[in-house]
């Protein structure tokens, strides 16, 4: 039997892309699956497929900025399954392409408060109830290869994304006395709409000023590009097999993409290089042999 199989799970983002990709897959290791989107219909079809596939479903409309929202989410996962097990924290937008000047302030706005206090809010809510019940859980963060390398006009998303492995990472220690074992999931390219995220843009999030025509050209080009390598981006549905294998297996960095392994190793010989150089200074030579607190 599934280790999964009669527990609950709470996805945000969940109607759709990764979050439905994840909550068909643990449906089917026997989870109670509990969504929450913002969109109601693409919420309305999801529980449909769930439930063809035999998943106990449920969900709520909820918009993962407000805190009251993911309060209301906790009630009804409660109310219809008794305990909470597992929070995915799904949700996400990619916030458009474009330079450092493009940028509007309510772009950033946006991706900050959907990308990375929508999980916080959504940590800071479910935790404490799988703690309650003394059981054990899961949290599982979806970030993005964007959380390991940096990506070019990409910096709002990039920002975020890097944010949650490194928050994944201190939840991963914190949370560990409690038995709530912690996961980060990083893929690259997937097949998802995350590119048209604009179609649930709140209107608290509106642009203050409309684009020139070079920076509407700029970023349709750079839209188009990035349409065409999603196009050839990994089966969605691939992925939430993927984090079965991986939380099986107890995984802190879940990848779905290998091939990006080069990538992020380039990042990390960097990095030691620069420690090499730290270390090689007459001004540091004081620090060099002292013991590291806090990070153990």
């Amino acid at each position: 039997m599934s280790q999964f199989a009669g527990k609950t799970v709470v996805i945000s983002g969940g109607a759709e892309g990764i979050g439905l990709s994840i909550a068909s897959a643990l449906g089917k290791q026997g989870m109670n699956v509990v969504l929450g989107d913002i969109d109601p219909v693409q919420l309305d079809l999801a529980l449909a497929q769930l439930k063809s596939e035999g998943a106990r479903a449920t969900g709520v409309t909820m918009d993962v900025t407000n805190i009251g929202h993911w309060h209301h989410l906790a009630d009804q996962a409660e109310r219809q399954f008794g305990k909470i097990h597992m929070l995915v924290n799904n949700a996400g937008v990619g916030g458009g392409t474009g330079t450092v000047e493009q940028s509007d302030r309510n772009d950033w706005r946006w991706v900050l408060d959907v990308n990375l206090m929508g999980v916080i809010y959504g940590t800071q809510t479910m935790v404490p109830l799988i703690k309650k019940h003394g059981e054990g859980g899961r949290l599982l963060n979806v970030a993005s290869m964007a959380g390991m390398v940096g990506v070019p006009f990409a910096g709002a998303y990039t920002a975020t994304k890097a944010a949650v492995v490194a928050m994944s990472e201190s939840w991963y220690a914190e949370l560990k006395p409690h038995n709530i074992k912690v996961s980060v999931l990083c893929p690259a390219f997937v097949k998802t709409r995350i590119n048209l995220s604009e179609r649930n843009r709140q209107p608290d999030y509106s642009r203050d000023e409309q684009a020139s025509d070079a920076d509407s050209f700029k970023s349709e080009a750079l839209a188009a590009h990035m349409q065409n390598v999603i196009n050839n981006g990994l089966n969605v549905d691939v992925v939430g097999e993927r984090v079965v294998e991986a939380l099986n297996a107890g995984e802190l960095y879940i990848f779905t993409h290998p091939n990006y392994r080069p990538v992020v190793q380039q990042r990390y010989k960097a990095i030691d290089e620069a420690f090499e150089r730290a270390a090689a200074s007459p001004l540091l030579a004081h620090v060099l042999n002292e013991d590291v607190v806090g990070f153990t």
